[in-house]
């Protein structure tokens, strides 16, 4: 029998029509376990290799000296290369089990073992550097061109930094199969979840209104960032002490703040774009585009990315928060909303997703 016909409702019949990666990426239910084994394979091998001593481990003081603020940085090549295979091979047994539509009992462990794989994958072992090299971004390639910027961008681009880039992957891989897995085991549609108590509340009236509002708080909550950057590019020392303003003048810091706060404004004023109608029709100010349907994975992916970061480095700035650095409270307590901000964010980026999905291709609901 094939696959795609094997339940009417987690896996419709296939239309014929020509390949296309649109079509690939929209078929992700039938793909992504498979990817998910791949991932797993290829980082269980890496383990394997780490704990035979072989070079580029990633984690810990002890082989990236700029992880201070990370959640495993006492981790070693010995101790955590064993780990990273047993759970390799934990989550490919789990991942092969994934198949068949278990219940009770099974199904449960391997729901916890999928979302746990993903969370960890995704808030654990990324920390704020990969929020940094995002954020550097946009100023590196505008603010390059015309300035000579205080900071070197590619310094921050280093092996760590890239294998926090691929865990995220890995972990958003994860959680795609554990979410597909969750809907198909309980007969609801792997692509819409159709059949789920969750989606129908989602598409209600309720879940619109509680969506705008979580929009406008991930939309609020980095003004305290960026109210005290800027103010320090004016000459404010804002919560901060003679000495630190002094010093972030001389290296350029107060230019790297304040470019820091333009890229969160401008990021502040797309995210209206979640629960406004130009998030999903091209307005005019947009040349050869106006009118055209905005494909929500344009707005998903990278809102989706930037609140996994946001909230990995919130997260570390709350658990590596000192009282002593209330002196310079303007360039600390900013910081402490970061979670806020980045929960609120991904919140508002999954009812934007309910609120785009319409009619279901697969199951007609």
């Amino acid at each position: 029998m094939d696959p795609v016909n094997w339940n009417t409702i987690s896996h419709p019949v296939k239309i014929g029509s020509k390949p296309s990666l649109l079509r690939w990426w929209r078929r992700w239910p039938e793909w992504v376990r498979y990817a998910a084994i791949v991932w797993t394979l290829v980082y269980g091998v890496l383990g394997l290799y780490w704990s035979l001593g072989g070079s580029g481990f990633p984690l810990g003081l002890e082989n990236d000296p700029n992880a201070q603020n990370s959640f495993l940085r006492h981790a070693t090549a010995a101790d955590a290369g064993p780990v990273i295979v047993i759970l390799c091979i934990l989550g490919l047994i789990a991942l092969v089990m994934c198949k068949f539509k278990a219940r009770g009992f099974t199904r449960t462990i391997l729901l916890v073992y999928a979302w746990s794989a993903a969370a960890i994958l995704c808030f654990v072992i990324p920390d704020g550097r990969l929020l940094v090299v995002a954020a550097y971004t946009p100023i590196f390639l505008i603010g390059g061109i015309f300035f000579e910027l205080p900071i070197h961008y590619f310094d921050n681009i280093t092996w760590p930094v890239i294998n926090q880039l691929i865990s995220i992957a890995g972990g958003l891989l994860w959680a795609a199969t554990a979410l597909s897995y969750q809907r198909q085991s309980n007969n609801a549609c792997s692509y819409c979840g159709c059949k789920s108590d969750a989606s129908r509340w989602m598409a209600s009236d309720s879940a619109a209104r509680w969506g705008r509002r979580i929009t406008y708080i991930a939309i609020l909550a980095p003004a305290y960032y960026d109210i005290t950057r800027i103010a320090w590019l004016v000459g404010i020392p804002l919560g901060i002490t003679k000495e630190l303003f002094q010093s972030l003048q001389d290296t350029g810091g107060v230019w790297a703040g304040a470019g820091l706060a333009l890229v969160s404004i401008s990021g502040a004023m797309l995210i209206r774009g979640l629960i406004k109608p130009w998030g999903e029709v091209f307005p005019p100010w947009i040349p050869f585009m106006v009118g055209k349907r905005v494909p929500p994975a344009l707005a998903i992916v990278p809102a989706g990315l930037v609140s996994i970061m946001i909230t990995v480095t919130g997260l570390g700035v709350v658990l590596n928060f000192s009282f002593s650095s209330l002196q310079n409270w303007g360039a600390s307590t900013p910081l402490l909303l970061f979670p806020i901000w980045g929960i609120a964010l991904g919140a508002a980026t999954i009812f934007y997703y309910y609120r785009r999905q319409g009619r279901c291709n697969h199951c007609g609901q």
